[in-house]
């Protein structure tokens, strides 16, 4: 009977740790996309919607949020 117990506590702890692990590997390997840094473009586009703000305006809000790190910087 101590056998089948220890080979229980063995495998549950295995697969919690590969189960564990798995979701370590899946959140750092893909960026999510509604969590930050946001694409610079995307913030524009939406500056804009929202705010029916000018292209200047819109420039300077995603400057600002670049420099707080909410958003990529431009690609040039």
């Amino acid at each position: 009977m101590p056998r089948k117990s220890m080979a229980l506590a063995a495998a549950v702890a295995l697969s919690s740790a590969l189960f564990t692990a798995g979701q370590a590997t899946a959140a750092s390997s893909a960026q999510r996309a509604d969590r930050p840094p946001f694409p610079y473009a995307d913030c524009v586009k939406e500056v804009k919607k929202q705010h029916k703000a000018t292209d200047r305006r819109a420039r300077e809000v995603c400057d600002m949020l670049v420099k707080k790190g909410w958003i990529k910087p431009p690609k040039s």
